[in-house]
């Protein structure tokens, strides 16, 4: 039998059981458009957060207390208990760091509350940070003036706001020069952030920067502050710079040789290392609940199929009488099978898609679509249909031609 009348026969049977064939196809379509979406969404996600969360550049480091990258409860624990980082330690690495372009301090509160007149705002980031700042993290204003040093020296009340602030609180009206309160102190507006979008759904522009000095007098000085480094040149300055920082801090901490640092470094490549291994976690924790869908379609397929072969058992008996082989049978059973799973594939990997956008463009969750994904969803599918149709195939194919005619449904 040619491959071509195979296929044509596959589909004329498939249409001819329609409601049958569409509920075989509900489990591999399910598990088809799960691999994409979930496949889909990672992807997003991790360009997105190495283009817009991590996005420190190659040549920038920060020194914390305690890394927001630690996971295990005892480590955090144990970090907990560190010393601070203080201002005397900015300026103690600000001297020592020969390699470094740039080095800044920031501290920040995820949860302020700013108000003018009688509108606010809350879960506004509110951040003290040197002006050193600034070109570390590539801030960019569309009105007014950023933070400058004679601020940080006199503990000026000046912050610079971001454009959720200025479009919720004083819609229409020049910002600059304003007075607003953040958490019950007043400031004045001396600049406005350009507008950054939103990460994952949450806004990047709901935020107030002030100088750190400032900061510090207003919730006093018991909080530990990031120092951050831009190297002067990547590759070996970054990492001598990382060492002369490292190197400073031990001395001022009292480490002595041979014991670990008790403070942490972290670069961009060290943040996007920690979030592919979770990201990588829930991927094959998704693709393994996915899994169990195809495997479930897969048996419905074959359960369909060996139906096929039983209701059609005589029509059998007569192509094999008709000279029909036993590899002609195989092969047409089989590409039934194939052609259930790559219908149920090719539908599954349009839903999958549709559902990633459809997230994407109800919560902002970043999707990105890759052609490797679609033709591995619909490998898979034909895949699944191979595995799970031989069985009926070769059934199908060594009936005895006289007990097949005699066969009555």
């Amino acid at each position: 039998m040619h491959i071509t009348e195979g296929i044509k026969i596959a589909f004329l049977s498939l249409w001819a059981n329609k409601l049958r064939s569409a509920l075989t196809l509900l489990g591999l379509v399910i598990g088809v458009a799960a691999v994409i979406a979930v496949v889909t969404f990672v992807n997003g996600i991790n360009g997105y957060v190495a283009t817009k969360i991590f996005n420190l550049g190659a040549d920038v480091f920060i020194v914390f207390k305690n890394s927001p990258a630690i996971t295990n409860v005892d480590k955090f624990l144990e970090a907990e208990k560190r010393k601070n980082l203080t201002m005397e330690d900015y300026a103690a690495v600000l001297d020592a760091c020969k390699h470094c372009e740039w080095v800044g301090a920031s501290i920040n509160n995820p949860s302020g509350h700013v108000k003018y007149g009688e509108q606010s705002i809350s879960d506004t980031n509110v951040r003290g940070v040197t002006p050193s700042m600034v070109p570390i993290l590539d801030i960019d204003l569309t009105a007014g003036r950023m933070i400058n040093d004679t601020d940080v020296r006199n503990n000026s009340a000046v912050v610079v706001v971001g454009p959720d602030i200025t479009e919720n609180l004083m819609p229409g009206t020049d910002p600059i020069d304003k007075e607003i309160r953040i958490d019950s102190w007043v400031y004045r507006v001396v600049g406005v952030g350009k507008r950054k979008g939103k990460t994952l759904g949450q806004t990047l522009d709901n935020y107030a920067l002030m100088p750190i000095t400032s900061y510090q007098k207003q919730n006093g000085s018991h909080e530990s502050i990031r120092i951050s480094g831009k190297a002067a040149a990547s590759g070996a300055g970054f990492d001598e710079a990382m060492d002369e920082a490292r190197a400073v801090l031990r001395a001022r901490r009292h480490v002595h040789p041979g014991d670990d640092d008790n403070f942490d470094i972290e670069t961009n490549d060290s943040l996007l290392s920690i979030w592919s291994n979770f990201s990588g976690t829930f991927f094959y924790a998704m693709i393994g609940i996915a899994a169990i869908s195809l495997v479930v379609g897969g048996i419905v397929i074959m359960n369909i199929m060996l139906v096929s072969v039983t209701e059609r058992t005589r029509e059998i008996g007569i192509r094999k009488a008709m000279g029909a082989r036993r590899g002609d049978i195989l092969l047409q059973f089989l590409i039934e099978s194939v052609a259930l799973a790559l219908l149920g594939g090719a539908i599954g990997v349009v839903f999958g898609i549709v559902i990633a956008k459809g997230v994407t463009l109800a919560i902002g969750m970043p999707s990105t679509i890759k052609l490797w994904a679609v033709m591995a969803g619909v490998l898979v599918a034909a895949s699944v249909g191979i595995f799970f149709g031989v069985y009926p195939a070769r059934r199908a194919a060594m009936l005895d031609p006289i007990a097949a005619l005699r066969f009555e449904t």
